[in-house]
């Protein structure tokens, strides 16, 4: 409660509102302070205004002086202007809230005709063309004829102030003690009587007919007593005329007399009751998400806090140990000792000015955020529909705004708790006067970004980044995989960038994958291991890249033909070194008897002679091939075997001497075959690799 406080002052005078009332801008001011700050502006048709418009002296701050300005340097003393009474160009003091006002012994020009008429006990109307300042904003309002009072009261704050200063009041008093009463601990609110514990159980027995009686808390009892029934609201305009529907265009609550002849007849009008329930739910909703952002800042707190202390026993740390290596030298490193203790200070108290400063910036906006909640919910919690309506659409721009001061980066500490300093106390005693601190570590272990990890096919994309907080030099990053198969690491790539994409390797297989960083210090730690999983089943197409230039390729790459009567070599866009891997092609057409080969081919192969013309790649020709018909080709790498099928009928096996290295599925055709490729299909029914060669099929 105490952090809503600061919402319940007056910005003029710095007490609890009295009588707010609510500006156009949103903002709320006492209505006494309100006349206080008044100011008329001059008439441009009358002498007067003449004689007061060179005036370079205004008595608040932020009036515009061009509109504004009452002095007049003929003015000697005290004068008469237009009904005020001009003051002399005498200091303005300022209130609590940096607000000028007048000093007490200089009437402002308000003042003397806020003065109460003789006999009536009552304030007399504000003079034409008044203007007053909003001391928030500092944004000019020129009042109408009816002056303060076409301002609307904010009757809701008022409530809040009430229940707020109730709160602070003392405790409430048993009223049926003889002597010395008792703090009170229930009221009922059948009899309107406070009781403490004691008494209760003497005169209020939960028995009988009392038993019907509902007792609650002191404070709900005193709220309960004090309040009194809710006022009607009344147009401001027509004061005879009660609030009963909300303009959504002017963002005000209206009467009937308005919508009939006033200026909101041609506006967009909704009920009263449902405008005040649907700014309840926006303001709520908007209260949640602050509140999560409140925790938030809480929790972040907490962090700096034990960052402070981290950064204090890292810094006794640290100056322990460079006093034990200074001491170990001799005399001449004492003197240099106290020039690196110094160093080391200085970086302590840096990091602990950082940080402190972070949590006295990050308390200060806490705080406000949590006043500004408190006063929100008490606002909630007000069942004066209009009085609601007249303050919701500025709160909730309020909350949206401290919500989004919330952001991203407002939550990250801006000072790492280590100390990034060395001392190696190895050189020679000739250059003990050069000895300083090794600004530079080696580089601590990358961060695996597992978001941006992933597999396709055979390929694998690895993504890392430096610890948060880290100011070490990185020259670069060193990323390792194994074999697939549990065997040791490699090297696959040295460079400075942060992502790297790893292709060829084999497909249904667990590759462990890590990452270290180097500087000229030397190499960092590892980072976690990752394991990736490559794809089960070969997904691959044709491959234009390595195509003879004479290929037609269509169907994304599945479906190929050739615009030449020589045979041309295509090949997949993915190689096969181990394991098993089935695949068919379908003859959607075949002119002429034609001799389109099918079979794999190294990357180097001819493409432009038939396949398996050269030791490059092995392939078939013949076994009746029809337009219409289907071509497989599995593929063994355990046993060393190339099997074919024609329309699901084996053709033999294709034995290899030396299988080794990587294959690519190819094929051979001219202008008289077109060929479609199906890849990713499982091994067929009939082939069942024994159990050794089963445990070697992985890809």
């Amino acid at each position: 409660m105490d952090e809503m406080e600061e919402e319940l002052k007056c910005p003029v005078c710095g007490s609890f509102f009295r009588e707010p009332i609510i500006l156009p801008c949103s903002h709320n001011i006492c209505l006494a302070c309100a006349r206080n700050i008044l100011v008329q502006t001059p008439d441009a048709e009358s002498p007067q205004s003449s004689r007061a418009s060179g005036s370079g002296v205004s008595d608040y701050d932020y009036l515009d002086l061009d509109k504004m300005s009452l002095y007049s340097e003929a003015d000697s003393g005290y004068g008469s202007y237009g009904g005020f009474v001009s003051a002399p160009t005498t200091p303005c003091q300022k209130s609590p809230n940096g607000v000028r006002v007048f000093p007490p012994s200089v009437p402002h020009p308000a003042q003397v005709q806020h003065h109460l008429l003789p006999h009536t006990g009552v304030l007399p109307p504000v003079p034409r063309n008044s203007c007053l300042t909003c001391p928030q904003c500092h944004r000019s309002l020129t009042l109408d004829d009816r002056g303060l009072r076409g301002f609307p009261k904010n009757r809701v704050l008022e409530g809040v102030v009430d229940r707020y200063q109730q709160s602070k009041a003392a405790a409430l008093k048993c009223q049926l003690c003889e002597k010395s009463p008792r703090e009170a601990t229930v009221m009922c609110e059948q009899c309107d009587v406070f009781y403490c514990d004691p008494c209760r159980l003497r005169c209020h027995p939960p028995r009988g007919p009392l038993a019907k009686h509902r007792l609650v808390p002191p404070a709900q009892g005193r709220i309960s007593r004090r309040a009194s029934p809710r006022k009607t609201s009344t147009c401001t305009e027509h004061e005879l005329e009660n609030l009963s529907m909300y303009c959504v265009q002017c963002k005000t609550p209206v009467c009937y007399q308005c919508l009939e002849d006033g200026k909101h007849s041609t506006h967009e009008v909704k009920a009263l009751g449902a405008m005040w329930k649907l700014h309840k739910g926006q303001l709520s909703q908007a209260l949640n998400v602050l509140s999560d952002r409140a925790t938030e800042a809480k929790e972040f707190l907490v962090q700096l806090r034990n960052m402070v202390q981290h950064i204090q026993e890292n810094g006794v740390e640290f100056e322990a140990c460079l006093v034990a290596q200074c001491d170990a030298l001799i005399e001449a490193l004492n003197r240099r000792k106290a020039q690196l203790l110094s160093r080391v200070t200085k970086e302590h108290e840096h990091k602990l000015t950082v940080v402190r400063d972070q949590i006295s910036h990050c308390t200060l906006k806490l705080r406000q955020t949590t006043g500004l909640m408190e006063y929100c919910l008490e606002v909630i919690k007000e069942n004066d529909p209009s009085g609601f309506l007249q303050i919701s659409d500025a709160l909730i721009r309020r909350v949206h705004m401290t919500e989004n001061q919330w952001g991203k980066g407002s939550l990250t500490p801006r000072m790492s708790s280590d100390f990034d300093l060395t001392l190696d106390s190895g050189p020679l005693l000739q250059t003990i006067h050069q000895l300083d601190f090794i600004q530079m570590k080696v580089p601590a272990a990358p961060i695996l970004q597992l978001e941006e990890c992933c597999t396709q096919t055979n390929s694998a994309t690895l993504s890392w980044k430096q610890p948060p907080l880290s100011t070490i030099a990185v020259d670069g990053y060193i990323l390792e995989l194994d074999d697939g198969n549990g065997g040791q690491f490699r090297e696959v790539y040295v460079g400075t960038e942060m992502i790297c994409t790893v292709d060829g390797l084999h497909f249904n297989s667990a590759y462990k994958s890590r990452v270290k960083a180097f500087n000229s210090s030397g190499v960092g730690q590892y980072s976690k291991t990752l394991v990736m999983q490559t794809s089960e089943i070969a997904w691959f197409t044709f491959d234009p890249a390595s195509a003879h230039p004479d290929i037609i390729l269509s169907n994304d790459n599945l479906t190929v033909t050739c615009n030449s009567y020589d045979d041309r070599v295509v090949m997949g866009n993915t190689g096969f070194s181990r394991g098993v891997h089935y695949w068919e092609m379908t003859i959607d057409r075949y002119d002429n008897h034609p001799d389109p080969a099918f079979g794999i081919a190294r990357a180097d192969v001819m493409k432009d002679v038939m396949l398996g013309k050269d030791d490059k790649a092995w392939a078939i020709t013949d076994g009746g091939i029809s337009k219409g018909a289907t071509v497989g080709v599995l593929l063994d790498f355990t046993r060393g075997i190339l099997l074919f099928l024609i329309n699901d009928e084996q053709q033999g096996p294709v034995a290899f001497n030396t299988l080794e290295g990587m294959y690519y599925p190819a094929i051979s055709l001219n202008r008289n075959v077109q060929v479609t490729l199906h890849s990713g299909l499982p091994i067929p029914d009939f082939y069942t690799p024994g159990e050794s060669e089963a445990a070697g099929s992985v890809c």
